[in-house]
């Protein structure tokens, strides 16, 4: 049975990763570090569905849960407990979802995001490579075409333009990810993610703000004066291709570190956006519009063809239906009644 480490796996993607690689036959280990930039009981939510005893996790100790997916908490910073997991686990793939993510807040708190996604990347290739993993998929984002005007964005569209020090730092992680596959011979895939949405997401995405705010009837803030859109893609459907990726042939690559675009290829007006989800609530939401803010860029379109031809790729749920299934968990989880 082939063992993979999920990092980030108390986050959004990596939950949702975690349990369909459990699904498809892999002995999963998860990590995340539980920090606090968005509601750790959030986080904890996911670990339980994941079948994690949370009351029982301790520091830098493997906890063993159900569906074949265990648990430890690990900071990335802490290069000498990340290299006595991976000497111990001896890894076969690694899926790396773990990072300070927000590209707002990285205006707030920089350092923090150098320390996880720049630091803490290097010691995730530096231990895949000394222990031999087999195949690194890691998160990039497409937040890396920045200011680019060319859609819809394709993977050798230039990437010099990063509006954000975020995206900056997903630059860098896919500069670094290359020198490793060259200099080491390291497979390696990045995942260029757009506007994930769904069930468990994060409390600092629109879909998220958005839904709390209605219901709370408080205004919700529109950037741009609503003149935005965005390639919003539903969580099982990007699951779906980073479990293809996972399994991929290397034998069927041209280079050891590819880079994939994966997104609805759809994009969607904002204003378009909240009313489906006024729909799906029932309720009319109150909007206070606003100028574009700092490190946001007007559109976001994936070209998906080249992770089409890769893994067939080809996403299944529409817009309608995804904030529909993000309404119903959002009122489950948190027991609020339809009024």
């Amino acid at each position: 049975m082939a063992k993979v480490l999920v990092t980030g796996s108390a986050g959004f993607i990596g939950m949702h990763v975690a349990l369909r690689l459990a699904e498809a036959g892999y002995e999963v280990i998860g990590m995340d570090n539980l920090n606090t930039y968005y509601s750790v009981d959030l986080k904890l939510a996911r670990l339980r569905n994941q079948g994690i005893a949370t009351n029982e996790i301790q520091y830098n100790r493997v906890l063993k849960g159900a569906n074949k997916i265990s648990f430890v908490q690990i900071d990335l910073a802490d290069q000498h407990e990340l290299t006595e997991l991976f000497k111990a686990e001896r890894f076969d793939y690694v899926v790396h979802l773990a990072a300070q993510a927000g590209v707002r807040y990285s205006i707030e708190n920089p350092h923090a995001y150098i320390d996880s996604n720049v630091k803490g990347f290097l010691d995730i290739l530096e231990c895949c490579s000394r222990f031999k993993v087999e195949h690194l998929v890691y998160a990039s984002s497409s937040s890396v075409y920045g200011t680019n005007e060319q859609v819809p964005f394709m993977e050798d569209h230039k990437t010099e333009t990063q509006v954000s020090l975020y995206a900056a730092t997903k630059k860098a992680n896919e500069a670094m990810a290359n020198s490793y596959a060259s200099v080491h011979g390291l497979l390696v895939t990045g995942l260029r993610f757009f506007t994930v949405y769904g069930p468990y997401g994060r409390p600092d995405m629109a879909l998220f703000k958005f839904t709390k705010k209605i219901l709370e009837d408080e205004p919700i803030d529109i950037y741009n004066n609503g003149e935005l859109e965005r390639d919003f893609t539903y969580i099982d459907d990007i699951v779906d291709g980073i479990i293809n990726l996972v399994n991929l042939n290397p034998n069927d690559r041209a280079q050891r570190h590819e880079i994939y675009n994966i997104g609805r290829g759809k994009p969607v007006r904002l204003m378009d956006f909240i009313e489906e989800l006024e729909v799906a609530l029932g309720m009319e939401a109150k909007k206070n519009f606003l100028p574009m803010q700092a490190g946001d860029v007007p559109k976001t379109w994936a070209d998906t063809s080249r992770l089409e031809k890769a893994t067939s790729y080809a996403p299944q749920v529409n817009l309608q239906e995804g904030v529909a299934q993000f309404v119903e968990w959002y009122l489950g989880h948190y027991n609020i009644s339809r009024s």
